[in-house]
């Protein structure tokens, strides 16, 4: 990944621009999984990155060839390694590791709740999970999901509570607490001690009446 970021930053694109070529048929796919997982609107993107509103929808649509140039500056906004977005083959091998910086993650707006997105990429559609750490009084607030959505959090460590149109559930170490995620929820790390989780949301769900 240095090397290709010292050539675009030497201003010479050029001579890596030709790859991007062969990247069209998955890479749209890819930066829209990516940018669905952290939530982002395409203007949002534009803004972090640096690339033009219209630029982007056009790569998600697969109607243009990037540079290399243009998909660094969206995989730097993504916070994911150049790898990654360039890694869309179906050649590439079935096991794949990740480094702990090539795994994005979120923070709540207290800054005390932190997911780090461990689920596979192409899912992020219809089923997402998170690995959950939490300082103590840690909330994060979710809107709602789609209709029939439900989320599972699994607690290893520490204790939760989860609230859902104003009932509240709490569990502990061992624990689990499955339910609707298609209204408005949050989620809290209670007690004195830190909290760690497994979030599993699956998206798309049947509709429970």
């Amino acid at each position: 990944m240095q090397d290709i970021a010292a050539s675009l930053e030497r201003g010479r694109p050029k001579d890596l621009a030709s790859g991007a070529q062969v990247l069209s048929g998955q890479l749209g796919k890819t930066i829209q999984r990516l940018r669905k997982a952290y939530n982002l609107s395409l203007s949002e993107l534009a803004e972090q990155s640096g690339v033009a509103k219209s630029i982007i929808s056009q790569i998600e649509r697969n109607e243009t060839n990037p540079t290399l140039a243009t998909i660094w500056r969206l995989s730097q906004a993504l916070d994911v390694s150049i790898e990654r977005v360039l890694a869309t083959s179906d050649e590439e091998p079935f096991i794949e590791r990740f480094s702990r910086a090539d795994t994005p993650r979120l923070v709540s707006d207290d800054g005390k709740v932190r997911l780090a997105i461990i689920g596979w990429i192409k899912t992020v559609e219809w089923l997402q999970w998170y690995d959950v750490t939490a300082d103590p009084g840690g909330v994060l607030e979710s809107d709602a999901h789609q209709r029939g959505s439900v989320e599972s959090l699994s607690v290893l460590e520490g204790s939760f509570e989860v609230e859902v149109a104003g009932e509240v559930q709490r569990a502990n170490a061992g624990e689990t607490l499955r339910y609707r995620c298609d209204r408005p929820h949050s989620i809290r790390c209670f007690g004195d001690e830190p909290g760690r989780a497994t979030m599993v949301v699956i998206m798309k769900a049947a509709v429970m009446e």
